[in-house]
């Protein structure tokens, strides 16, 4: 039964230029970039740069859940849309399958989750060739994924705080839960339970001797999801929360297309970690289809229309419409 749950888990989850799509006609194209960096997790770095980019414009690098590719998340999930609209840099890491049979990004796996090694070295790199390339502002530079693209998420913000000013996790995972595939299984379903100190001494060890500021983290959860425990949720909170120096009581909520949301702050007043409770949804990225100033995304698997769009929230909490 773990087996299998296991396998329908990694399902959903888990200088040189190729043009793979383009968003509209007249508009730039997603293409693959070469030679980023020494690469030592073997991942293919695929980037969309709106034409006409001025320089200190942001940088966004997305990762794609289990199953999916770099280009079909980055559309689907409304971030080509909004670079485009909004003008900004958009990183697209896609896993080899020579690294992972079901293309999931090895969160669970210590040599790709520690800081200047395996996956976790590779997407850094990627952020920080974007950077140089666009001349953009090396103080705004995010990072977001789905699933195993939202685990790796963690680990990003967790083992480069100095690289990335913030994130979002979409139905993902506590950095350091697993350190193999085999504890992957507790943690994505029903999930590890760990006091807020031990799961912030975990992010602090992982970047060394680095003592902030630390990103600011939004996570998004749906309540009927049965591949990534709603818990992970409230252990991402305490995670978070602990790294900032603050408890894991809401100081605000209130509701954002119909949803709970619910925001901490630090002892400065400052908004540090947020919630995004999608009641009812499953396993996936909320979007919200349509032309609408708040709608983005278009559907397909573990693509979920539920009448908001997460990376619409992600970016105008970012500042990217700005």
């Amino acid at each position: 039964m773990m087996r299998l749950r296991w396998a329908l888990a990694l399902l959903a989850l888990v200088a040189g230029v190729s043009v793979l799509a383009t968003p509209a006609a007249g508009a730039a194209s997603i293409q693959e970039v070469t030679g980023f960096g020494s690469n030592p997790g073997n991942l293919r770095m695929f980037r969309y740069t709106p034409d006409n980019l001025p320089t200190g414009r942001p940088v966004v690098v997305a990762l794609h859940g289990c199953t999916q590719d770099a280009a079909g998340y980055g559309t689907n999930a409304g971030w080509v849309q909004l670079a485009q609209q909004w003008r900004f840099t958009l990183v697209l890491a896609q896993q080899d399958t020579a690294n992972n049979a079901s293309r999931c990004f090895n969160w669970f796996q210590s040599g790709d989750i520690t800081r200047g090694q395996g996956e976790a070295a590779s997407i850094a790199q990627m952020a920080q060739r974007a950077v140089a390339d666009a001349g953009a502002d090396p103080q705004r530079v995010y990072v977001t994924g789905l699933s195993a693209g939202g685990a790796m998420t963690a680990v990003m913000l967790a083992t480069y705080p100095d690289v990335f000013h913030g994130g979002g996790i979409v139905a993902g995972i506590p950095y350091g839960c697993a350190a193999s595939m085999l504890e992957a299984y507790s943690c994505m379903y029903p999930g590890r339970t760990m006091t807020a100190q031990q799961w912030g001494d975990k992010v602090r060890a992982a970047s060394g001797s680095y003592t902030g500021p630390w990103p600011t983290v939004s996570i998004w959860q749906g309540t009927a999801d049965y591949t990534v425990a709603p818990a992970n949720e409230g252990e991402l909170v305490k995670q978070w929360t602990n790294v900032h120096g603050t408890d894991a009581t809401a100081d605000t909520t209130d509701t954002a297309a119909g949803y709970p949301h619910a925001v901490y702050r630090d002892g400065a007043g400052q908004p540090v970690v947020e919630t995004y409770t999608i009641t009812g949804m499953g396993h996936g990225q909320p979007i919200d289809p349509g032309t609408g100033p708040r709608q983005c995304g278009s559907p397909a698997p573990y693509i979920l229309d539920v009448n908001i769009c997460a990376a619409w929230y992600l970016g105008h909490g970012w500042g990217l419409d700005g």
